[in-house]
């Protein structure tokens, strides 16, 4: 049997409302690690990354996304304390108010600003400081 990294994929939601940028979400984890994350998960046989992408951005936040982008691949062997994944992370947009739902106990959207660096699990901080750093923030 060949053995790979599990295939992921995390999504940057940038909301807009009334045409205003208003900031990324967040997820609080409902499962192990916890801690602050970007919403995602894992995709499934069969299925487009992209897909995935809007697929699990709407399971955790009730958001229905447009996938704007890939900002990069993420594949560090120790990015999951649990087992080697490898995730594509995407920008997305959307309006409204995000709503945790499946594996998301909340999801909150935050300013750039407000970010809580110290309080992210996997990568999710380097990440964003990439994310941060591509749009100039």
């Amino acid at each position: 049997m060949i053995k790979t990294p599990l295939l992921t994929t995390d999504g940057i939601i940038e909301i807009y409302n009334n045409g205003r940028f208003e900031g990324i979400v967040l997820i609080e984890r409902a499962n192990e690690p916890k801690g602050l994350a970007l919403p995602g998960g894992f995709v499934d046989v069969g299925e487009k990354v992209e897909k995935a992408c809007a697929r699990e951005m709407a399971e955790e936040t009730g958001l229905e996304v447009k996938v704007v982008k890939l900002l990069g691949v993420y594949s560090d062997p120790e990015r999951d304390p649990r087992f080697h994944t490898a995730s594509c992370v995407y920008i997305c947009q959307a309006s409204g108010t995000p709503k945790g739902g499946d594996d998301a106990k909340t999801a909150t959207t935050y300013a750039l600003v407000d970010i809580p660096f110290d309080k992210l699990v996997f990568d999710h901080a380097k990440i964003l400081m990439d994310y941060v750093g591509q749009i100039g923030g």
